[in-house]
């Protein structure tokens, strides 16, 4: 175990209007170990990666850095990578459309006769990737790569800029478990190396695999700081939230098997249903209180089985019928307008709308549905939005704060409360939990069971199979673009679930 301290910030104290994102914080970094940051999400995290980089000031409090005789303040982000301090985060923040030496070099490109030297970069970039088993063509832009390539590359280029301090901010979270795999195995790589680490994920398991410490933080506040072996699965979750919890707890009650529904029940009904080269013809009925899980691998076509439901992928052939009726759904906003909502993927880039307030996002689809020129008048907005803020327990400074300002956890939070206050008869959850911490897990878990139980029917789709065994009552499996079967009720187990999706049974 690593002993050098190289990074310590003491009492780190930091406010924003109305709240206090960190009350009197401590953290220390080793050489040579990888340090899990831990919370909730608003528990700080964030907050103190930013003080750290320069991206936020703070009032009280020090940072020491290995080869400083004097505390240090970055001011911004580059001064903190001058002084060794890297931070990669989730979403690369490269240029994609320069070549990968260009990325790598950026801002520090080899020169001859006053112009950039071509032929030294490239090679240069070539034997800097090549000690990370990377071996692509350093010619091509960024963007013909993988998003876990993207990540490596943006790794060697913060370790070649001498960095003694690397800050890995969810990195794993686009990733497949192959890739995960390489991406612990550099890790490791540069632990020997004696560069700390500071890991930030939400996958528990990925911290007990990799990290040597934890530090948790809840609520701006330290509440410590522990050797892995010392701090089991659960103990870490009652830290992070402050009770007790078992996170393997079956949060719903016994459902009603769709087997058993009656044809009446049936919301919505697919036959034949296609997008060409997305999804294969399928078949689907969706009874009131369903919760129907999508499982498959990264591309086995789950997301687009759903899009194309909803209009958001054209649909090519088949018919739905929604109570029975025919219906003909050629973009999203015929899906709202027959009841259906859809929380998509990607809450940044097809969610939330970024420099939106609170209230401006949550009213948004309302807005759509009742068309631009029939506005909402000011009084059913505030009271629309309040509403939903007190029963998700959206924690926002107010509800005109920009949504932007709020941690992805309540982001996702504000999405749901946007397509509830259309009280939907059919909702579309695309990953809802990726990213976010397991309180807010848990609490979405919940409504997604108690939202069945009022009769409304989801479809579920999630990469962690135990939050979907906690959930549905049925389960879709998806391989190569093509539902290829279906369980219920005590047929949904992992064994099963796996099995179908390698192609070695019955689903």
């Amino acid at each position: 175990m690593a002993t050098k301290e190289i990074l310590t910030m003491r009492h780190i104290t930091k406010n924003f209007i109305g709240v206090r994102a960190l009350n009197s914080v401590d953290f220390t970094l080793r050489a040579g170990e990888i340090h899990a940051l831990m919370g909730e999400n608003g528990a700080g995290k964030s907050t103190l990666i930013k003080v750290l980089t320069g991206a936020e000031e703070f009032e009280k409090g020090e940072i020491r850095l290995e080869g400083f005789d004097h505390p240090i303040i970055n001011r911004s982000p580059e001064e903190a990578q001058d002084k060794g301090i890297s931070t990669v985060y989730q979403e690369v923040n490269l240029c994609p459309n320069l070549s990968v030496a260009e990325n790598l070099f950026i801002g520090r490109e080899p020169k001859k006769f006053g112009k950039i030297d071509w032929k030294t970069m490239n090679s240069r970039a070539e034997e800097i990737l090549h000690d990370f088993d990377i071996h692509i063509d350093v010619t091509l832009t960024l963007d013909n790569f993988s998003v876990a390539i993207q990540q490596m590359i943006a790794i060697a280029r913060a370790v070649d800029m001498s960095s003694k301090v690397l800050i890995l901010d969810e990195p794993t979270s686009s990733l497949d478990e192959q890739e995960v795999g390489k991406l612990f195995q550099i890790m490791r790589m540069l632990k020997e190396r004696g560069l700390g680490i500071i890991f930030i994920t939400h996958f528990l398991e990925q911290v007990y695999e990799i990290c040597d410490r934890i530090t948790v933080l809840r609520n701006g506040e330290l509440i410590g700081e522990y050797k892995i072996e010392n701090l089991p699965r659960l103990k870490l979750v009652a830290c992070m939230m402050g009770k007790d919890i078992d996170i393997l707890e079956d949060i719903k009650e016994e459902q009603s098997s769709s087997k058993e529904k009656d044809e009446d029940e049936i919301i919505l009904e697919a036959k034949g249903l296609a997008s060409l080269g997305k999804v294969k013809p399928f078949d689907l009925s969706v009874y009131k209180g369903d919760v129907i899980g999508l499982s498959g691998l990264l591309g086995s076509g789950r997301s687009e089985l759903a899009r194309t439901i909803y209009g958001a992928d054209r649909v090519d052939s088949g018919e739905l019928k929604i109570h029975k009726k025919n219906l003909s759904i050629s973009a999203p906003i015929d899906a709202i307008k027959a009841g259906m909502a859809f929380l998509p993927e990607d809450r940044k880039e097809e969610g939330i709308i970024e420099d939106l307030s609170v209230q401006e996002n949550i009213i948004l689809a309302l807005q759509v549905k009742q068309s631009m020129f029939k506005l909402l008048n000011k009084k059913d907005q505030e009271e629309f939005a309040q509403r939903y803020i007190d029963i998700l327990d959206i924690k926002t400074p107010s509800k005109d704060t920009p949504v932007k300002q709020l941690s992805g956890g309540n982001q996702q939070k504000v999405i749901l409360a946007r397509w509830l206050l259309l009280n939907p008869e059919f909702l579309i959850l695309d990953e809802p939990t990726r990213g976010i911490d397991v309180g807010t897990k848990t609490e979405i878990q919940r409504l997604i069971v108690d939202l069945a139980r009022e009769g409304k029917a989801i479809i579920f789709i999630s990469s962690e199979i135990e939050e979907m065994l906690r959930t549905c009552n049925r389960m879709l499996v998806m391989r190569d673009s093509e539902k290829i079967g279906e369980l219920w009720d005590d047929e949904i187990t992992q064994d099963n679930i796996m099995t179908a999706i390698a192609g070695g049974g019955r689903a």
